[in-house]
């Protein structure tokens, strides 16, 4: 079975992405596992310029199909912040409870109604043979919570509230989170193209 490198050291994105694919056709190897580190500026104004950027040099340290992504919350209150700077808003070493208390320092006083956001997720795939890059994108609207809720998740998922489901994305069952999340979403449309690769490889 062919491998697919995922090109991040992000342990719970990783242990996501594990999951999404399982069954996809390819064997999944991480950086933790083949020592392969692979970093990158991440300095592009869309996610989908860093995707790229991730996918590319992961193709290239490791000689494999490599899957990356760019993923973000853009809070229509905050005119779209933290967008593509959602890993390193405030700083590189900001922890997100650091986070999350900033933004609901500068959402303070406002109506949910306002509170509106939005998680995007693009994936890159890219082949070192073709030096083709192909993508996927996804996105999942919600709100942001008054306060942090939940332990699942990653990232900024205990701070987005799904009013559909009245919980966080943190408090959401795997099962059901792979399935709305703005990662799974794209996952979705990227396995198709991981079918192709394997078509196109034989």
């Amino acid at each position: 079975m062919a491998q697919l490198f995922l090109a991040t050291g992000n342990v719970g994105k990783a242990a996501e992405f594990r999951r999404l694919l399982d069954g996809c056709g390819w064997e999944i190897v991480t950086a933790a596992e083949t020592g392969i580190d692979v970093v990158t500026m991440e300095d592009a104004d869309t996610y989908e310029g860093n995707a790229r950027v991730k996918a590319l040099a992961g193709a290239e340290a490791s000689g494999l199909v490599t899957l990356a992504d760019d993923s973000g919350i853009e809070i229509e209150a905050m005119g779209g912040e933290p967008g593509v700077r959602s890993a390193r808003y405030l700083s590189d070493t900001a922890t997100y409870r650091e986070r999350f208390a900033e933004i609901q320092r500068r959402l303070s006083g406002v109506e949910p109604p306002k509170r509106v956001a939005r998680f995007v997720c693009v994936i890159a795939i890219a082949d070192p043979r073709s030096g083709l890059i192909r993508t996927a994108e996804a996105e999942v609207r919600g709100m942001v919570a008054y306060e942090a809720r939940g332990e699942g998740g990653f990232g900024y998922d205990p701070i987005f509230w799904l009013p559909q489901q009245s919980m966080t994305m943190a408090e959401l069952p795997e099962r059901q989170k792979d399935i709305i999340s703005h990662r799974g979403r794209a996952v979705a449309v990227a396995r198709q193209i991981l079918r192709e690769l394997r078509y196109e490889r034989r």
